[in-house]
């Protein structure tokens, strides 16, 4: 197993284990966070665990232009139930998405040394929220780094049907139009999967990356 150290840096993510671990401890700077998307790599742990990096084989990606738009979803789009801001709450969602529960998610890895993190990632620009609005009331959203060509997605949420999916689908469809190669998932879900992801090598996605 890898431990960092002080200085920035991580093994190569060949080093994984069969689970997707690939080195323990360090911190959550926002130069080290940054690193780490930039090379694959993302933190996953809970509040009774050191600091745990991965970089999974398979990974779960979706390319913008592949995203799964079902009859019922086309439905709610056209009839405007919903409406999109970005990046006006990042801090609300970012709560949000902590505690509200997910059908196969787990929401306590987004811990208050997470919330911190990320929030410094915001304000440098490079994390960003999508945030659905029903009736003026903040009902879903998402968050995630930008890294200009690739969006790592890390998670979202929903207080009301559909509000997470919308959010979403206008991810994808805004980034499709940009020319981003890919909305990184990280790990497989079915969720994610009937919207049209699905796992590459990793390999593949990390010359996506580069």
């Amino acid at each position: 197993m890898y431990f960092l150290t002080d200085d920035l840096v991580f093994p190569p993510v060949e080093s994984a284990n069969v689970e997707g671990l690939l080195a323990v401890g360090g911190d959550l700077s926002p130069e080290r966070l940054l690193l780490a998307y930039q090379n694959g790599i993302f933190p996953w742990f809970d509040n009774d665990s050191i600091i745990l990096w991965w970089c999974p084989d398979p990974r779960m990606v979706l390319y913008p232009n592949e995203i799964k738009i079902s009859k019922s979803m086309k439905k709610v789009i056209r009839n405007k139930q919903f409406s999109l801001t970005k990046n006006t709450c990042f801090e609300q969602v970012l709560e949000y998405c902590s505690t509200v529960p997910r059908e196969g998610q787990d929401g306590t890895w987004i811990t208050d040394e997470m919330k911190i993190a990320y929030l410094k990632l915001h304000e440098k620009g490079i994390a960003k929220s999508y945030e659905v609005w029903e009736n003026d009331n903040l009902v879903g959203g998402l968050y995630g780094i930008d890294l200009g060509h690739v969006f790592c997605g890390e998670s979202m949420f929903s207080l009301t049907s559909n509000a997470s999916k919308f959010a979403f689908i206008k991810l994808a469809e805004e980034l499709g139009q940009k020319g981003y190669k890919v909305i990184d998932c990280q790990l497989h879900t079915n969720h994610l999967a009937s919207m049209g992801a699905k796992e590459i090598p990793r390999k593949e996605f990390m010359a996506i990356l580069k």
